[in-house]
């Protein structure tokens, strides 16, 4: 499924670009390498990315995009073009792919294999 914040888009969509298609491949890496049952990666707007997977901790939980952002923003990015989530329940919570990407951002959401919902 692909979104675009704010709004939504809902038409037939098309191919991923090469640059998306590598947000996918970061994130069923991250998810490989930390066992996670979600994974995420973003570009920011300078293009570079950061791929995570989701935190469960007794003391912590963080999605994936969640997770993401935070690495963004730490490492003094100023917003988001793109994000890819696959894996995890339902549909995630964009609250925070919203607040900092700073204008509108496409949002990939896919299974853990890294199959795009479309």
């Amino acid at each position: 499924m692909r979104h675009v914040l704010p709004p939504a888009s809902l038409g037939d969509m098309p191919d991923l670009s090469p640059e998306d298609q590598k947000l996918v491949t970061l994130a069923r890496a991250a998810m490989a390498r930390t066992g996670a049952a979600e994974g995420a990666a973003v570009r920011d707007l300078d293009g570079r990315t950061y791929a995570a997977g989701s935190v469960a901790l007794p003391s912590l939980r963080l999605s994936a995009l969640e997770v993401c952002v935070a690495m963004a923003f730490s490492s003094g990015s100023r917003g988001l073009e793109a994000a890819v989530r696959l894996g995890g329940d339902g549909q995630p919570d964009l609250r925070v792919v919203r607040e900092f990407a700073g204008g509108p951002v496409v949002v990939h959401l896919g299974d853990e294999r890294g199959r795009i919902a479309g």
